[in-house]
């Protein structure tokens, strides 16, 4: 069962990947077509601007209409089921990698005593909740003015970085904010942007003047949903980090990505639109990166607690574990140590680090993840571990998971990982 799980979660990841290329593509190409066109030649009648492109070996003529021409074309085409999709398949992979292993991956009862059910339904209640709030700060009078709707959503945005990471674990928090800015973006898609296009065709095919508010809202949301692009693709990256999500600072450092990530696309509008280059944000980026590099080292957890450590020892079928460990030590250890004895390797590999037994108990969903539901690990078997000593892992995993199942005492160990 846990092989079928898996494959859905690559396949499912695969699909959102690839959907959210498809949608970040486009959505960026449009910017760019936006900023470059022109209206210094002949345009036609109602034209805003053209702009000429060549790829592919051809030429290609845009031209911009902000009210459809005087003849619509029978057959338009509707860049939205890129974002529906995105979104779609990102929720489904929410609930493989998340709901399904709440108290794993969502839940830290240091923080708040919930159940798995509790923290499912305020997940939930938080991505709608964000939305209906966000798309009220937007059609108050805060969002006549750019500048301080900007400012107001990213303070929400921040408020509720904060919030969830007094709530969920550090992963769990850093990707419920990840979705409830995701839900926002397609939500804008989907609510405001799409629809208010389909009033102005349905408008100009009765030949009626359509309401304007429709194009002001659909371009106010598509300049939201451009600057908070960079932020959701580091969240999906960053979720699996540890270094980025388990530190107390991780709400801060999501605020300071936003707006790291707005100035990354403030560079490159600028230059679509030939403009002055700001060469500034680059500088000021690179600043701020260093900052959340910062933030992410100090605010690291005291892993010095060993009680919590040694009374789950005391739990686990001793002799399980010494195999185990004997396991990781000799096909393992040579590589995920603090400093790598094979040659040629500066640092461990994704920074896990497997020197004793305290290690092997916190890591051992990956150890059983990449030993025994496949042979990942060791790299091409290099160094020949036997199905027998796979099989070591996989009884100290069980061994661990009656553990999970039966007491709170991994609960307690959440503080520290």
């Amino acid at each position: 069962m846990d092989i079928l799980f898996l494959w859905a979660e690559v396949l499912v990841r695969w699909l959102h990947v690839v959907a959210g290329i498809a949608w970040i593509g486009s959505s960026f190409y449009f910017i760019a077509l936006d900023y470059s066109l022109n209206d210094k030649n002949k345009l036609p009648p109602k034209a805003f601007g053209e702009a000429w492109q060549v790829h592919g070996g051809g030429f290609y003529h845009l031209v911009k209409y902000l009210v459809a021409p005087k003849n619509l074309p029978d057959e338009l085409t509707w860049f939205k089921w890129e974002a529906y999709t995105t979104w779609i398949s990102g929720f489904f992979l929410l609930i493989l990698v998340y709901y399904s292993h709440s108290q794993l991956y969502l839940i830290d009862t240091f923080k708040l005593e919930i159940n798995e059910f509790q923290a499912i339904c305020i997940s939930l209640l938080g991505i709608v909740v964000g939305w209906v709030i966000y798309d009220f700060i937007c059609r108050s009078k805060i969002g006549d003015n750019t500048v301080t709707l900007s400012a107001v959503v990213y303070i929400f945005i921040v408020l509720c970085a904060y919030f969830y990471s007094e709530i969920f674990s550090g992963r769990g928090a850093f990707t419920q904010l990840g979705v409830m800015i995701g839900t926002i973006m397609v939500a804008n898609v989907a609510m405001v942007i799409i629809p208010g296009q389909k009033k102005v065709v349905n408008a100009l095919i009765k030949g009626n003047k359509p309401d304007p508010i429709h194009g002001i809202r659909a371009k106010q949301r598509s300049l939201h949903n451009n600057y908070l692009t960079l932020p959701v693709i580091f969240v999906m990256l960053a979720g699996h980090y540890p270094m980025v999500f388990a530190t107390k600072f991780s709400w801060l450092i999501l605020a300071i990505v936003i707006v790291i990530g707005a100035l990354i696309r403030h560079f490159f509008n600028s230059r679509h639109a030939k403009k002055k280059t700001p060469w500034w944000t680059w500088v000021l980026s690179t600043i701020l990166i260093v900052f959340i590099i910062y933030l992410s080292n100090v605010g690291k957890p005291d892993i010095s607690d060993d009680e919590k450590l040694a009374s789950l020892q005391k739990d686990i079928n001793h002799e399980i574990l010494l195999n185990a460990a004997e396991v990781v030590e000799v096909h393992c250890a040579m590589c995920h140590a603090k400093y790598p004895s094979w040659e040629r390797m500066s640092r461990p590999p994704k920074g896990l680090i497997l020197a004793n037994k305290d290690d092997i108990i916190l890591n051992i969903d990956s150890l059983y993840q990449q030993v025994v539901l496949s042979n990942a690990m060791p790299p091409g078997n290099i160094t020949w571990m036997e199905y027998t000593e796979r099989e070591t892992i996989k009884l100290l995993y069980q061994e661990i998971l009656k553990i999970r199942n039966t007491t709170s005492l991994w609960q307690q160990l959440k503080e520290i990982l």
